[in-house]
Order: structure tokens, then sequence, then C-alpha cells
């Protein structure tokens, strides 16, 4: 629907102690490119991997990305063959293009992941170590059956 504003979706991340971090789930344009774009490069993962962290990192990759897209529109002319895709999207099949909008987006993350801020933060998953010692604990249990 034109003029619609875009929907922003909330879950709760609950952590160790009182607090309670709300990430946005963000139903628009900026918010599929960012989770595209976090999904090619999975050292960001990595590298925002706590609650605070996160939120940080889509926080501002949103902002930056949305710039980025703004700059792009205007130094870019779309032709007539681009009439039936959303600009976001033809701007995105130049290489060049994703390429600047993958590095904003990794910059972010490696920007968050060296904040002295979130230094003692505990990572939203297990670590490998708690993966590995899962798997062995399913081996045995499915090797005992």
């Amino acid at each position: 629907m034109a003029g619609a504003p875009p929907r922003v979706l909330t879950y709760p991340v609950h952590m160790a102690g009182p607090e309670e971090v709300w990430l946005p789930l963000v139903d628009e344009p900026v918010g599929d490119i960012v989770a595209r774009l976090q999904a090619e490069e999975p050292e960001i993962d990595r590298l925002v991997g706590s609650p605070h962290r996160m939120l940080a990192f889509r926080t501002f990759a949103y902002i930056r990305v949305g710039i980025l897209l703004g700059e792009l529109l205007f130094e870019q002319e779309l032709g007539a063959e681009d009439a039936d895709d959303s600009w976001v999207e033809a701007l995105l099949r130049d290489p060049k293009h994703h390429d600047a909008l993958r590095r904003e987006v990794k910059a972010v993350a490696e920007e968050i992941a060296a904040d002295p801020r979130y230094a003692d933060e505990e990572p939203l998953g297990p670590d490998e170590g708690a993966r590995d010692r899962f798997r062995e604990f399913a081996r045995k249990q499915l090797a005992g059956d």
C-alpha cells in the first residue's frame, strides 16, 4: 500500500539478569538488504554475536545502508529496462554498488566488534566448545538406542 509506514516487528532477547533487549525486525527494503548482505558475509555473525552488538549493528547498518542507497540513487540514472524493478533492486544488480553496500555493512560490524563497551558481552548462542560437547552427547545417546 503506497504511503503506508514500514512494518516494524520486535522480539525480545533474554539475557542474564533483569535486562531485556528488543531487536527490530524491519519489513522494508533496507532491512532486507542488510539481512541479505549479512548472510553473504558469515564473519559478521561472529563479529556482532551478542544482543547489544546485534542491536547496535542493525541500527547503524540500516542507517548507513539507507544513506548509501540515497547517494547511489542520485549518482545513478536508471533506464527504462529498470522500470519493472524497484530502484533498490536495480542498484543492487550493479556489482560495483553491491560491493559498496557489502563493504559498508561489514565496516559497521567491524566497528561494533571493536567497540570496548561490548567487550564483556556473552554471545547470543553457544560457543563452539558447547556445540562440540552437545554433538558428542547426541552421538552417544543415539548410539545407545
